[in-house]
């Protein structure tokens, strides 16, 4: 019987997609990409198809070695003709803020107006010409780590003159505007296969930039959701989510970028710039924990959806 291995890092944003596994009887085995050792001269592997589930936050998780040797595993995986679901391709972008905005800019896809750099010293003159508020936002993040608001200029060089402004693991980090939120949300959309699966909208806390929909605590209307993936002693976040249809432009749109990418699953994220009306997408994400207590939020599990998928991969039949 063909054989699925799953390739993750988080202790408990996993336990979701090894109980849809086991509820459906799909045999897999277990990868611990925060302590892995693959052979450079193996030719057949024991598993048929690989499902990436590493994350670029793992850093913050004592994982920093993960995030970079992941990239080339999916790559070796690749070389030896071993499918993988979410491979190198879109683990580069996932692992690349900078990158991201690159694929956008390729597909006349707009984004917040932003600048690469990679040394404090220019992030002032990087900042010239863009609207304020912005944010310093590290290349390699992930749940909403590495990001910092600065509302001036003067804020801007004072965090510089004081050596705190931190570009992150790689060095490097985005200059970018910092759009207020029209409605005081973003909407993410799922896909599956590249394919449209839902959308929400989010509401984030106050100054929060920690949009992970698994880690929601309510609905837009109140009504308390249960989390099924974050961490079990997690607090309250004030996360508000409802669920949302974009546009058939819009899903259009996010498809694209998708397969531009190489998105197989994953959440892609937007905005609606409250300044202009414009519609900007800010994040490929290629790790979805789902929302929270998905049947209330999106009328259906998506974590069957992606075993289906899973299923199909594995049979050839995707």
């Amino acid at each position: 019987m063909p054989q699925l291995a799953v390739y993750y890092e988080h202790p408990d944003w996993f336990r979701p997609v090894f109980t849809a596994l086991e509820r459906r009887g799909v045999p897999y085995i277990k990868l611990d990409a925060g302590a892995h050792v693959f052979d450079l001269d193996e030719r057949r592997p024991p598993y048929d198809l690989v499902f990436n589930r590493a994350s670029p936050s793992g850093y913050l998780r004592g994982h920093l070695g993960t995030i970079f040797s992941t990239w080339s595993w999916l790559s070796h995986l690749e070389r030896i003709g071993i499918p993988v679901v979410n491979g190198s391709r879109v683990f580069s972008h996932e692992i690349s803020k900078s990158r991201q905005l690159t694929a956008l800019e390729g597909l006349g896809i707009a984004y917040p107006r932003a600048r690469a750099i990679n040394n404090p010293s220019v992030a002032v003159a990087a900042s010239r010409g863009l609207r304020f508020p912005i944010v310093v936002k590290a290349n390699v993040g992930g749940s909403g780590a590495g990001i910092t608001r600065f509302d001036t200029e003067a804020d801007l060089a004072a965090a510089v003159a004081s050596s705190s402004l931190n570009l992150g693991i790689d060095g490097t980090a985005l200059v970018q505007e910092l759009a207020p939120l029209r409605g005081g949300h973003i909407v993410r959309v799922e896909v599956l296969g590249g394919n449209y699966l839902y959308g929400i909208r989010v509401f984030p806390a106050p100054g929060s930039f920690d949009l992970c929909p698994a880690d929601a605590c309510q609905t837009q209307d109140g009504r308390e959701l249960i989390r099924n993936a974050c961490a079990v002693d997690a607090p309250k976040n004030g996360l508000r989510v409802e669920g949302y249809t974009p546009p058939a432009e819009v899903i259009a749109d996010i498809e694209r970028i998708a397969r531009h990418v190489g998105l197989d699953v994953g959440g892609i994220e937007y905005l609606i710039d409250d300044r202009d009306g414009r519609r900007y997408v800010y994040d490929i994400n290629a790790l979805s924990n789902f929302v929270a207590d998905a049947p209330n939020v999106v009328g259906f599990d998506p974590f069957e959806r992606l075993v289906d998928y899973l299923d199909a991969r594995l049979a050839g039949r995707d």
